[in-house]
């Protein structure tokens, strides 16, 4: 029997490997079907940038981002009922990344990421 907090860190550790190994087949499970991602200032444009899941999907897909290992240190988790927020960190060998992933308990009684909120900084060359 695993517990919420086992199954929430499943769900965020699926999702970040899905992207680490562009596998699109296991991000499509973590993923909810009204899944986005939210970013401000996504690739240095200005502004809001919101992707939805099939777009998300097929960046993967074609390589526009992930594909880079990273490894992950959850900050925080916290949950109400049917919802979850996770504070997680990441590092791979270009960026660090900060991100607040949002999780519904689906229909289907897993844990889903419907929103990824992240900041993205590249390292400094040395």
């Amino acid at each position: 029997m695993t517990t919420l907090t086992e199954e929430i860190t499943q769900a965020v550790t699926d999702f970040v490997k899905g992207g680490d190994n562009s596998d699109t087949l296991l991000l499509d499970q973590v993923l909810h079907k009204d899944f986005r991602v939210t970013n401000n200032g996504f690739m240095g444009t200005p502004g809001v940038t919101i992707i939805d899941k099939q777009q998300y999907l097929s960046n993967i897909k074609a390589g526009v981002f992930g594909g880079l290992p990273r490894q992950m240190k959850i900050e925080h988790i916290d949950s109400s009922g049917t919802v979850a927020m996770v504070k997680v960190r990441l590092e791979s060998s270009e960026n660090h990344f900060v991100a607040y992933n949002s999780l519904i308990l689906d229909t289907d009684n897993r844990w889903k990421i419907i929103n990824n909120l992240a900041v993205v900084e590249a390292k400094k060359s040395k």
